[in-house]
């Protein structure tokens, strides 16, 4: 299929116009906000390392993807919305690893790899729908290993009483229930025509805000 092909997959859109999904769309104001406030909070924390403004501008970005995904609509506009977010979970994964767990890169290298190994080797234990009916949950079990990955640094850090367990606990907290809004959005369509996918982004963006707040606050650049 073309890039350029219309995607209707929200049960707010109704038709292929530009704001057939106004809700959905200025929702994404939500990761601009929780953007310009972690970069506020990191220039005062003296914070604003490389990779702190990296994830900082991509969260930016995954709200402007996000928005034209949810205004354009095509393939192309699909892309720009979860390439900025697979990035994020990529990036924060690996600083996560370095400035809270405190592993050299070997250890990160070993970390992802091994770690993506069993989660792919879980995804793959769960039956898949036939061909022509709508993902399982909606599509949402392609954040799992994502959720996964933020509870297995979460226990660790509670193991080791770091400052940023507390942080990391209640940002997936955050996630279970804007997964769940993404979830349930095809399902309560028939009753709620504006559906829930847009509690998603705003979830999100608390979620994504927490994450930068506990980096900027009890994470620092590890020389190793």
């Amino acid at each position: 299929m073309a890039l350029t092909d219309s995607v209707d997959i929200y049960c707010e859109r109704l038709d292929p116009g530009f704001w057939a999904e106004p809700v959905n769309a200025l929702t994404n104001l939500a990761f601009l906000v929780a953007a310009g406030v972690a970069l506020g909070r990191a220039r005062r924390h003296d914070a604003a390392d490389p990779v702190t403004l990296a994830l900082i501008g991509l969260v930016a970005l995954v709200g402007v993807g996000s928005f034209l995904f949810h205004t354009v609509a095509t393939r192309w506009a699909g892309l720009a919305d979860v390439i900025p977010i697979g990035l994020f979970i990529l990036l924060y994964l690996v600083a996560a690893l370095r400035r809270f767990v405190g592993l050299g890169w070997l250890g990160v290298g070993a970390a992802v790899i091994g770690g993506g190994a069993a989660i792919a080797g879980l995804m793959s234990l769960i039956p898949q729908p036939p061909p022509g009916q709508p993902p399982l949950l909606n599509g949402s079990l392609s954040y799992a290993p994502a959720l996964l990955a933020l509870l297995a640094v979460t226990a660790t850090l509670a193991v080791k009483r770091h400052p940023a367990a507390r942080a990391l606990a209640l940002a997936a907290g955050v996630f279970v229930a804007s997964l769940t809004f993404r979830s349930i959005d095809a399902a309560v369509c028939p009753n709620l025509p504006l559906g829930t996918h847009f509690l998603w982004h705003i979830l999100n963006g608390t979620l994504l805000f927490l994450l930068l707040n506990a980096l900027i606050r009890h994470g620092r650049p590890t020389p190793r």
